[in-house]
């Protein structure tokens, strides 16, 4: 009874409440389920997290796929039509070169319209060059599969196999895709002499 006094006079005489509530234990089964069944809900619980991963990683894969593909469309857009401008180009270079040097410095007129010609073939040239589209002109170089094609072969022991020695066209690439390849014709050693090991023609793109 003194106890129980003394207990009520240190809470300002209300009595102190019994501490009832137990600990709670985390890994105490939900009541009314069976092991199973939260087994069941445990594997359905990872499965949807796992099918929301998937689902967010895919949309990150779908967003970056349209952002390159924007940025495609924004580099290449001009490639159709910069491809019919250089058969323009190409007729222009085939009229220079069809006039030959003797008649140009006999005739004044001639010369003044080849000066003319020769003036737009090179306003044409930057253009294009504005717009990223870039010639190759692969004379001397490695025969490249990825910007040449090769049109014949060429029987020389004054360069080594596989060098270009004819660009019958000029190739282009616009930005760093390839717009249209150089038509050449690619060295091979005379008849009856085995090429350097190195003097390979590269075929592989």
């Amino acid at each position: 009874m003194t106890d129980e006094k003394n207990n009520t006079d240190q809470n300002n005489g209300h009595p102190e409440p019994a501490n009832d509530t137990a600990p709670i234990d985390s890994g105490t089964d939900i009541p009314g389920m069976g092991a199973s069944e939260l087994e069941a809900a445990r594997a359905e619980a990872a499965q949807l997290k796992d099918q929301l991963l998937r689902a967010l990683a895919e949309g990150e894969n779908v967003r970056r796929r349209a952002q390159r593909e924007r940025e495609d469309a924004g580099k290449y857009a001009i490639a159709n039509f910069a491809r019919d401008v250089l058969q323009v180009s190409d007729n222009l270079h085939r009229a220079l070169e069809a006039i030959p040097a003797s008649a140009l410095a006999e005739d004044e007129a001639l010369k003044n319209l080849h000066e003319g010609v020769s003036a737009t073939e090179r306003q044409l040239g930057a253009a294009l060059e504005r717009q990223q589209v870039k010639r190759v002109w692969p004379m001397g170089e490695k025969f490249d599969a990825n910007f040449h094609q090769a049109m014949f072969e060429v029987p020389t022991a004054d360069q080594a196999p596989g060098t270009v020695v004819q660009v019958m066209q000029a190739g282009y690439v616009i930005h760093d895709r390839l717009l249209r390849p150089a038509l050449v014709g690619v060295a091979k050693a005379p008849s009856g002499e085995a090429p350097p090991p190195q003097g390979k023609v590269d075929t592989i793109a």
